[in-house]
């Protein structure tokens, strides 16, 4: 625990640790607006008083210096003389330009002013995002929060956002506005740690991200999983999808708890049904996070429809890519289904499968490994996953789709002992219905054609 005041002293401030995480601020007991900020690498001198101007009351903030470059007394000494300039209506801060002003003036993005946002966005993507690997995904997430949402800053130097904090918090609140809280707490997200990433090669920026002003608007996780009872009705709605690529699609999200970005991008070349796997080179948090996700008897049988009815309908496509579609990309591109025709789909069912594997009895550590998620603890680190893939993973896996397709089965007429339907029907009867089905399409386009030709 960091205590909120102290003598401050060099001695007193080389004892205090780094801060683990964010930032932990420890005020003088002989000058209550002089204090030493605490970061991950970091002990800054910083004075902060409340400047009255113009009848009005605004707090402000002075960096001093570094501690170990300037000494705790010259520092207090220093903090005196810009807290009695606040203290006189007088701002001791650099003129800092207005962001219409730099506009106009065109600064260099390397300059003495510091990078512009575009710069620094484009070093940030390149030197950090995809050097570690960060999915395009991530990538595009990043994108979209600087190249839409703050476009009209892309050639403002940074320390103009860095001196006028407040310009960013009203950002934040205009885009809470309009797009949402969750997107404006992206976004933000998204310009602190480009302003962070800059800072390490700019050092003339100011030392305190501006992103600090903003008021967080409180985020809560959204529960829209489907319980057990609830999966009857929602395979009904999916049997109605004419797309059989989509259907399987989404069966598939369901049984494999998987995120939805990863089975997009799936390769024909990624199934080993040798081993009963399904390799994810490049899901979440980049390659280094790569994983193999066992296969279930009903995963399998999923997976081999699909190939069946790729090869079918765009073979093509089918060469390389487990989804095919008639995109540019060659698989499958957008997931999202209307919600009036079918309910659930993408992260919805990720949060099934999380609740059904919970239902089911397994241990936490399993479903972590399962849906490959960061293992908590230190005992986690001795664990090989792959050494339980073929074994221990895989009966889990059996035991989640088993209880699955049970509840799938509630509905179905495989229960009367009539013809069994999809997806319980064999990959040789669901072929022979999509077929069909591709006939009567093209019936149906040809008799519309030869009618308006009439």
């Amino acid at each position: 625990m960091y205590p909120a005041r102290l003598a401050l002293t060099d001695k007193a401030i080389i004892a205090l640790r780094f801060a683990p995480a964010g930032q932990q601020i420890i005020r003088d007991t002989e000058l209550p607006c002089f204090f030493v900020m605490i970061g991950k690498r970091t002990k800054t001198f910083m004075a902060q008083g409340d400047l009255r101007a113009n009848g009005k009351r605004q707090s402000i903030r002075i960096k001093i210096g570094e501690a170990g470059e300037i000494k705790t007394r010259e520092a207090r000494a220093r903090a005196k003389e810009l807290l009695g300039s606040i203290a006189k209506g007088v701002d001791p801060r650099p003129k800092a330009q207005s962001l219409s002003d730099a506009q106009e003036n065109g600064f260099n993005p390397t300059g003495a002013n510091g990078p512009t946002l575009r710069a620094a966005w484009a070093r940030y993507r390149d030197s950090h995002l995809k050097r570690k690997g960060r999915s395009e995904g991530t990538i595009e997430n990043f994108r979209d929060h600087v190249e839409r949402l703050m476009a009209d800053w892309l050639d403002q130097p940074l320390s103009v956002l860095g001196s006028n904090p407040s310009v960013v918090a009203a950002r934040h609140e205009k885009i809470t506005a309009e797009n949402g809280p969750y997107i404006a707490n992206g976004c933000m997200r998204s310009l602190r740690a480009i302003y962070n990433h800059a800072r390490k090669t700019a050092r003339s920026l100011p030392a305190e991200n501006p992103v600090i002003a903003v008021d967080w608007n409180s985020e809560k996780r959204r529960n829209t999983g489907l319980s057990l009872s609830e999966l009857a009705p929602w395979v009904e709605e999916l049997r109605a999808l004419e797309n059989p690529i989509r259907r399987e699609f989404h069966l598939l999200l369901l049984l494999s708890g998987s995120r939805p970005d990863a089975l997009k991008h799936a390769r024909v070349k990624d199934v080993d049904f040798r081993s009963r796997i399904l390799h994810i080179p490049k899901p979440k948090g980049g390659e280094v996070k790569a994983f193999d996700i066992p296969l279930s008897r009903a995963m399998i049988r999923c997976i081999v429809r699909i190939m069946r009815i790729g090869q079918v309908l765009y073979p093509s496509q089918a060469r390389e890519w487990l989804f095919p579609a008639d995109s540019d990309s060659g698989h499958l591109v957008e997931h999202k289904e209307d919600r009036a025709t079918l309910s659930k789909w993408g992260n919805d069912l990720r949060q099934t499968y999380r609740t059904v594997a919970q239902t089911t009895g397994i241990a936490d550590l399993d479903i972590h490994l399962l849906m490959n998620h960061t293992v908590p603890g230190v005992n986690a680190g001795y664990i090989n996953r792959s050494k339980l893939l073929s074994d221990h993973l895989r009966q889990q896996q059996e035991m989640i789709s088993g209880k699955i397709v049970e509840a799938l089965r509630r509905r179905s007429n495989e229960n009367r002992g009539e013809r069994a339907t999809w997806p319980f029907a064999p990959a040789r009867a669901v072929l022979v219905d999509v077929l069909r089905e591709a006939e009567a399409a093209v019936d149906v386009r040809s008799q519309t054609t030869e009618a308006l030709a009439a």
